[in-house]
């Protein structure tokens, strides 16, 4: 249903002009069509990925083998649950950062052709707010 939107989201006067040019469906829908709807695609289904990530673990409900039954396993039998569902977390939390990072920089990618000026990556950020504590240090 994502994928429909995001091709929907592109007008038909793209696909006419590119018919127009006497391209073919498939160098269409690669080349005119894609590129542009991924601009649409890529926000919620990065979304969706992350949710379904993150509800994987009542999964463990109904005894299927993931993160968190594998730690219940095993502080059944060691008798540390707090320590062993805080490794799970971190688990869970350096899993769901992965996940939005590279969400962050497909939109970025994507969105190339459709803003002036990209967003600052996180890091840059950091590098701007390290830079202006040196200078206000730096000034007497």
């Amino acid at each position: 249903e994502i994928v429909r939107a995001g091709i929907i989201s592109v007008g038909e006067g793209q696909t006419h002009a590119a018919q127009s040019l006497g391209m073919s469906r498939l160098q269409i829908m690669r080349r005119i069509v894609l590129p542009q709807a991924m601009r649409v695609i890529i926000p919620p289904t990065g979304n969706e990925t992350i949710s379904m990530l993150k509800t994987s673990s009542l999964a463990s409900v109904i005894t299927l083998p993931e993160l968190l039954l594998a730690t219940q396993s095993i502080y059944s039998v060691n008798f540390k649950p707090i320590q062993l569902l805080i490794v799970a977390s971190i688990w869970y939390a350096a899993m769901t950062s992965v996940l939005y990072v590279g969400q962050y920089y497909l939109e970025r990618y994507y969105a190339r052709g459709s803003v002036r000026e990209l967003p600052a990556t996180p890091l840059e950020r950091i590098r701007r707010g390290l830079f202006s504590l040196r200078r206000e240090r730096a000034l007497p």
